[in-house]
């Protein structure tokens, strides 16, 4: 389903639910209409609404958009252009104009009007060094991933991101931050958990484990302590989710592609 579409649904049938695009593809979106419709679910939503943009990195939606695939460092840096138009139009209050490498407007009235100020909270998601400095220079909210090759399988997403990857990343985040003279504890952190298993036999939990561990090539115990790992039982699995909002701080967590494991999961978090 479209995001954009779907966030505004999911806004309109809530009165609390703050609502994320993660992530929004930069290369398929005009700048100046992203604002347009992330400004414009602010509003309908009275305040509830978090950009998430990303650089793009799976070519068959390009091909079958037949959009050029341009190599990471273009990308990267059309992003990074994209969201400071962004970030110039939710600040101002006037007609704003713009010549870039990728992107020229003028005389654009960003209308209407973002309720939060100065803007929706941005969330920038990516794996390598390059997306993930222009995170810690631009973004309220990093989302942290594996830096996947176009055909990079689940397996590669894993790997990506154990517990060695995952500090490496965030140290990148935040030498950019003090190097942009930000202040690194004001970042928020987005994990995906990729591997979600949640049962009451343990028996069950070590199959899982050893099955991850064989396919994924890699010992056990460092599959069992990956962040994008959560296995074993519901406690257990709270009890991970805690340790690692405090070791990394992560905030932003999405929960696998399993809705049942994951409402049991949120259900036993509320209030925690």
């Amino acid at each position: 389903m479209d995001p954009l579409v779907t966030m505004s649904a999911a806004a309109g049938a809530t009165d609390r639910l703050r609502v994320l695009s993660l992530v929004l593809s930069n290369d398929f979106r005009h700048p100046a209409l992203v604002y347009k419709a992330i400004a414009t679910i602010d509003v309908l939503s009275g305040g509830r609404a978090e950009l998430g943009l990303g650089a793009g990195w799976l070519t068959a939606d390009y091909d079958a958009l037949g959009v050029p695939f341009d190599p990471p460092a273009v990308r990267v840096q059309r992003l990074g252009e994209s969201v400071r138009l962004i970030k110039r139009m939710f600040l101002s209050d006037a007609e704003v104009s713009f010549v870039g490498s990728h992107y020229q407007i003028r005389d654009f009235e960003p209308l209407p009007r973002p309720i939060q100020r100065p803007g929706p909270p941005l969330l920038i998601g990516g794996g390598g060094k390059a997306i993930l400095t222009l995170a810690g220079r631009q973004a309220d909210i990093v989302g942290i991933n594996a830096s996947l090759a176009p055909d990079a399988d689940r397996a590669a997403a894993v790997i990506g991101l154990t517990e060695v990857e995952v500090e490496e990343k965030l140290r990148w985040v935040r030498e950019a931050a003090v190097a942009a003279g930000r202040a690194p504890a004001d970042l928020e952190f987005q994990l995906n958990v990729l591997e979600l298993h949640i049962t009451d036999s343990r028996a069950e939990a070590n199959a899982v484990l050893d099955s991850l561990s064989a396919a994924l090539k890699l010992p056990r115990e460092m599959i069992e302590s990956a962040p994008a790992v959560l296995v074993g039982g519901l406690a257990r699995c709270s009890e991970l989710l805690e340790e690692r909002r405090a070791r990394f701080g992560f905030s932003y967590i999405k929960l696998g592609s399993d809705p049942l494991a994951s409402a049991r999961l949120v259900a036993h978090l509320a209030g925690r």
